[in-house]
């Protein structure tokens, strides 16, 4: 396999390169949302409405694309190196798959695992009048359901969704930054995904009292169709470097009660030259201190 490789003739070509490299700690990952080439007008709104969700970390392409994803993938994978993009939602219409949805994402700029849902019941942003969450809200997920951790599929559908919504890697967490909830319980065969703002209202103590608020898209999901990556591909994309890895601490350990303990080793030491309390009785004469000098022990004084 001969791969061509051209060095960068700008400055900006050499930082736009610098960019995709590979880092220790990667960027924030990134969604394309993809109109197929016969998505009708609910489609349309789903993916207009989960791009507001998705804000700022979406690309929403407004022009239609006449792929198939589980077909030909070569179209997923050409939009998602130019935008770089390693989540996708691609949304079509037929006969036979009214409605349809297909969340994946990528690893190495090649689809990793992708799974079909078909929207049964939509309520748009538009159609709730309540107050919305500002741009760039990170949420809160939550999966109730015992089929996320029973069944492979919706297994590998949690940790799908939980990658596409999860937004940035934040330090600190503050009170009133919590305010967006994203739920989904699966359920006799169906997904459901409802989304609400967290209201704090006064409880006359310190912790406030916690209400939710239905704030919209809310969806009734069924799933279809699945193309989930081999254990071994998939346990390749979640190596991570040696450099991320904690580095173990030696003689530190750990008892039952999480106390920890540490062990220091010392040289022997010489408890002749330990400093004691100065005290004017211990106090040497000048004589004594000659005397330890050269080696020769002092001569008791005469008595008068």
């Amino acid at each position: 396999l001969l791969i061509c490789y051209r060095k960068p003739k700008t400055k900006r070509a050499k930082r736009f390169l610098e960019k995709r490299e590979p880092k220790l700690k990667e960027n924030t990952k990134i969604a394309m949302l993809i109109k197929g080439g016969n998505a009708n007008l609910r489609v349309t709104e789903v993916l207009k409405d989960i791009y507001a969700v998705k804000k700022p970390f979406a690309v929403l392409y407004r022009k239609k694309n006449i792929t198939r994803p589980f077909e030909d993938q070569t179209s997923l994978e050409f939009f998602s190196k130019k935008s770089d993009c390693s989540l996708f939602l691609f949304g079509s219409h037929n006969k036979k798959r009214p409605n349809n949805l297909v969340i994946g994402r990528m690893f190495d700029y090649h689809v990793l695992d992708m799974i079909e849902l078909g929207v049964e019941k939509f309520v748009s942003l538009k159609d709730v009048k309540n107050s919305k969450c500002p741009e760039g809200t990170k949420p809160m997920l939550i999966f109730a359901g015992d089929m996320f951790d029973v069944n492979e599929e919706y297994r590998r559908l949690k940790s799908l969704l939980i990658d596409f919504f999860r937004g940035p890697t934040v330090p600190n967490i503050r009170l009133a930054g919590l305010e967006y909830v994203l739920h989904f319980t699966a359920v006799d065969g169906k997904i459901y995904m409802r989304s609400y703002k967290v209201l704090l209202k006064k409880s006359g103590c310190k912790i406030p009292r916690i209400e939710l608020e239905e704030m919209g898209p809310s969806l009734d999901l069924v799933m279809r169709r699945t193309h989930l990556a081999s254990d071994d591909l998939y346990k390749l994309s979640l190596k991570q470097p040696k450099a991320l890895k904690p580095k173990k601490k030696k003689n530190i350990s750990h008892d039952a009660f999480g106390t920890t303990y540490g062990r220091i080793h010392m040289q022997k030491q010489d408890l002749g030259k330990l400093q004691t309390r100065k005290m004017k009785g211990l106090k040497k004469r000048p004589a004594e201190k000659a005397a330890e000098d050269s080696g020769v022990s002092p001569k008791k004084s005469k008595s008068a």
